[in-house]
């Protein structure tokens, strides 16, 4: 027996940025088991990321801002380094992905090959992630980046050395699981140290 799970209610908890809601369910076992279960599920649409990298250079692109959630749970600046990525509003991932990465990093990319899609934190949110990579160089910087003004974004641009953004995630400098995981497919793919 497939399990089965029926909606009973859901109840908004908040509609603001994303959508929070308290959902309450029936799930069916394997075993033929009912049970009777409430979890709040965020839901803030799907979103992509992406790691330039320059493998003539040996380095990557990375960007740092402000993040208030991780503020919150004890870093104490709040500013993470982290890929580019972005919400996916009601463009394709790809689509998406290229805007963002012209918004934040200044680069045009001529070619972006994806990787992967994943659910970031299936426990609670809704969100899957497409997964990007694209090589850069020097001749594909098209602008400042640093984000959109009239979406308060504040973003410093980062090129670093590939050796030393993976030395980062050891000594706890890079804490985003995204970025976390592009540096490793990057290292198994790209760079194969």
């Amino acid at each position: 027996m497939e399990p089965k799970t029926t909606i009973l209610s859901t109840t908004v908890l908040s509609d603001n940025w994303g959508k929070l809601n308290k959902v309450k369910y029936e799930h069916t076992l394997p075993n033929g088991t009912v049970q009777i279960q409430e979890r709040e599920v965020y839901d803030r649409g799907n979103g992509a990321t992406i790691l330039l990298y320059n493998k003539e250079k040996q380095t990557v692109v990375l960007t740092r801002q402000f993040r208030l959630p991780t503020w919150f749970n004890g870093n104490a600046t709040g500013m993470m380094i982290e890929t580019c990525a972005g919400l996916l509003d009601e463009s394709d991932p790809e689509e998406c992905i290229r805007r963002e990465t012209e918004e934040e990093t200044g680069y045009t990319l001529t070619e972006v090959k994806k990787v992967m899609e994943v659910y970031m934190s299936p426990g609670s949110v809704t969100e899957i992630l497409y997964f990007f990579v694209a090589a850069y160089s020097a001749a594909m910087k098209t602008g400042e980046g640093g984000g959109l003004e009239k979406e308060q974004e504040n973003i410093e641009v980062l090129e670093l050395s590939f050796k030393d953004a993976l030395g980062m995630i050891a000594n706890g400098e890079i804490k985003d699981a995204k970025t976390i995981m592009l540096l490793q497919y990057a290292a198994l793919n790209v760079f194969l140290l």
